[in-house]
């Protein structure tokens, strides 16, 4: 496993070999978010795992959510070689997106898991006000909330050491880059630049996700001209952690190029 500095501003832990894979987290959890599935990935990848702008020991970046796209377009680019795959979940996925809108070719295939192109106005609602609890008390605030949209009430009793673990690295937020992103995704509407990605896209959500719930990614695989949508029964927010096995079967093929 190498650590990098990619364009000295992007921390990135790289695993294994073979087509560049790259891997954005969620806005309410960090990269060891993709712990159940790097390595089964890296047996095929090279897994390029970055801790996006404002995130570890990634700094921020002023500008919004298209500044965090260009800073990892720049990233991508600065690490050469062929176009990679991108698969982003949630904030990630809205990251990647936009990536992809702002930087056409970079890219060779897009996985977007649970994110969408425009929250209603109940989503946006949401963020304003975890943006105002944020700033009002703190990431401990909204820490309930968080796990909350991360995962269901039913998978959170039965796993305590998981959500101790993600309720911690959750608290390690920057909460003035948490404030922004919430303020970014309450005004994102991509809807209208969306038909411009022209890569191969798979779009992945939990059936269960109260956080970009399935009408956006079902709108989202319509907006887009080369995308099919995959409903991932029973899981949430970020179904990699939920049931990894589930989700490598449902991104195995589409990693591989075979659909």
């Amino acid at each position: 496993m190498d650590e990098i500095f990619a364009k000295g501003t992007v921390s990135v832990s790289i695993t294994g070999a073979g087509p560049p894979l790259w891997l954005f987290h969620s806005l309410l959890a960090d990269r060891d978010s993709f712990a159940a599935v790097r390595a089964p990935l890296a047996e095929r990848f090279a897994v390029h795992l970055p801790e996006l702008p404002g995130f570890g020991a990634s700094p921020p970046v002023p500008g919004g959510l298209a500044a965090v796209a260009d800073r990892m377009a720049e990233a991508v680019r600065d690490r050469g070689g062929e176009a990679p795959t991108v698969l982003g979940n949630g904030y990630g996925g809205f990251v990647a997106l936009q990536m992809a809108i702002r930087h056409p070719g970079l890219l060779r295939r897009l996985v977007l898991a649970d994110c969408g192109a425009c929250f209603s106005e109940p989503g946006r609602q949401a963020f304003r006000a975890m943006g105002a609890g944020v700033t009002a008390g703190g990431t401990a605030k909204i820490a309930d909330v968080a796990m909350r949209r991360l995962f269901a009430p039913d998978f959170q009793e039965a796993h305590p050491d998981l959500m101790a673990e993600r309720r911690a690295a959750f608290l390690r937020t920057d909460p003035a880059v948490l404030v922004a992103a919430c303020q970014a995704l309450a005004d994102l509407d991509l809807r209208g630049e969306v038909p411009q990605v022209r890569v191969p896209t798979l779009v992945l959500v939990g059936e269960r996700d109260e956080a970009t719930p399935p009408p956006m990614s079902r709108e989202l695989a319509a907006l887009l001209p080369d995308a099919r949508l995959v409903v991932l029964d029973g899981c949430a927010h970020v179904p990699q952690l939920q049931d990894p096995d589930r989700f490598l079967e449902a991104v195995g093929d589409f990693l591989d190029g075979r659909r």
